[in-house]
């Protein structure tokens, strides 16, 4: 009986502290100097004992408010948040995680808002782009909507510092998410124009306003790209950094930016989440171009995930719980009771892990790094290691080829590198059930097909065996049945290609 009393009484405490740290925070978010208390070194082991807190906090209003989760939880009767002993540390394990299958696609948009019920008044609602089938509608509240854009503005603030910015959104605008949400986050701190992804609006924005300004353009990874393939801007007179979303790149890719762009950044967001979840820095860059120079550092960082180089980033653990599971896939929780539909252990189905700060920085100095050669990371906050969706691979004869392999494989071949717009894995069976898989590359507008594609066929195969161990063992099979992966250019908007939709994240793995 006393333990639970002791027990309830611990629970009271914490959430007593949740409700008031989220009136102090809210106040402090107003002046960025104020807010930036909260992250100095003496509080950091404060930030995950709150995060987890605050995490426990939204389980226990969505289980109470939330019809849709009420439902979800009935399958699990023991889903409950523990406290073991003592500690005033949360455990988490017997939660069950959500995703789109066994919760957004079973239970109505209203039913996974608190109440039961769409807000009527201050929401918005966005929608993702479908990259995995149907698009789906996300609806967001006033004080989210608030409090991921105060965030990401005072993220930029840091990066970037304060001097005027003309920001040029070219991400896809009207119902889509990223679109939306990132025009409505930096209104309020830079000069805004929302072009989307257009090249010729681009353009004509820099030889109307000149280049007097200090220029942000944000989009997709492929359209920034196409960007920096234009002949029709004069980079060198431009001061211009790039923000990407919605995908990763590649270290290639980075550096093929980097002809143009000043600086190139890219955070993690989700439709189903949220926005800016974590960002990357010069910091953490730095690490990943580390970690692929390094075997041995690559092996101990990346915790038995292979011998992949992950999108490195920092997050607040304040206000995102990320946990792992058994299948290696991050687990998110959105640490903000006031979000109009909860998201409680959430699983997109992205391969990861988290890492501390002092953790990373020990393996790098029991690696012999030095590390005061690092760019100073902007906060010592926790690490997440990316290394894309678990369910957008293409499978070949038991191995997985990833589409970021192959973005890298394509920057570092000159022949292709400034000619091609997008590319596509499609796998698929020939007359004797034997797998194929066919890399598509899509070449820019008036780009000539290549004549000799065997040459550049077997640099692109020898480049895929050195990045991709487990294709060096397929490759056995697949040479046995005369069925090594294919390679083939297209016009732009031609053959699989045809129905591309510049709006919409690209499609890189397909069947047929």
């Amino acid at each position: 009986m006393s333990r639970g009393i002791t027990f309830q009484l611990r629970k009271r405490i914490i959430f007593l502290i949740v409700v008031c740290f989220a009136h102090v925070r809210n106040l402090l978010m107003h002046v960025e100097l104020a807010y930036g208390l909260l992250f100095l070194p003496i509080f950091a082991r404060f930030h995950d004992l709150m995060g987890a807190w605050k995490a426990w906090y939204c389980f226990d209003v969505a289980r109470r408010q939330c019809p849709a989760y009420q439902r979800f939880l009935s399958a699990f009767p023991e889903a409950k948040v523990q406290l073991h002993g003592w500690s005033w540390m949360p455990d988490f394990s017997k939660i069950p995680a959500m995703d789109k299958k066994n919760y957004i696609l079973l239970y109505s948009i209203a039913e996974r808002c608190l109440g039961g019920k769409l807000p009527m008044r201050g929401a918005v609602i966005d929608e993702s782009s479908g990259s995995t089938g149907k698009p789906n509608n996300w609806v967001r509240g006033p004080e989210e909507r608030y409090a991921v854009a105060r965030i990401m503005q005072i993220a930029m603030h840091q990066m970037l510092g304060h001097k005027p910015i003309f920001f040029l959104n070219a991400f896809a605008l009207g119902p889509w998410a990223t679109g939306m949400c990132v025009s409505g986050a930096i209104v309020d701190i830079c000069l805004l124009k929302s072009v989307g992804p257009d090249v010729n609006k681009i353009i004509n924005t820099l030889r109307d306003f000149g280049p007097e300004y200090r220029y942000v353009i944000a989009g997709y990874p492929p359209f920034l790209k196409g960007l920096v393939d234009s002949t029709e801007i004069d980079w060198d007179k431009f001061e211009i950094c790039a923000f990407y979303g919605g995908e990763g790149i590649t270290e290639p890719m980075r550096d093929y930016l980097l002809r143009k762009f000043k600086k190139v950044y890219g955070d993690y967001g989700a439709s189903d989440l949220e926005i800016n979840i974590a960002a990357e820095s010069d910091f953490t860059i730095d690490i990943r171009r580390l970690m692929e120079q390094s075997k041995s550092l690559r092996k101990r960082l990346n915790r038995g995930k292979g011998d992949k180089t992950p999108t490195i980033l920092q997050y607040n653990p304040m206000d995102y719980l990320i946990e792992e599971n058994a299948d290696g896939e991050v687990l998110v929780t959105l640490c903000r009771s006031s979000n109009v539909a909860p998201k409680i252990k959430y699983n997109i189905h992205d391969l990861g892990h988290v890492m501390p700060y002092q953790q990373v920085m020990t393996i790098l100095k029991e690696e012999g790094i030095d590390v005061s050669q690092l760019s100073p990371p902007l906060v010592k906050l926790p690490l997440l290691f990316l290394y894309g969706r678990s369910d957008l691979s293409a499978q070949f004869y038991g191995c997985k080829i990833l589409p970021s392999e192959i973005e890298g494989i394509l920057m570092s071949t000159p022949e292709i590198a400034p000619k091609f717009n997008s590319f596509t894995l499609i796998t698929w069976e020939d007359e004797k059930t034997n797998k194929r898989l066919t890399l598509a590359v899509e070449l820019h507008e008036g780009a000539a097909l290549p004549t000799a594609v065997e040459p550049l066929r077997a640099v692109i195969l020898a480049k895929l065996e050195a990045v991709n161990q487990d294709y060096r063992e397929s490759k056995k099979m697949a040479q046995k049945n005369d069925a090594l992966p294919v390679l083939e250019f297209y016009g732009k908007g031609t053959g699989p290609f045809k129905d591309s939709d510049i709006r919409l994240k690209s499609k890189y793995v397909r069947t047929k």
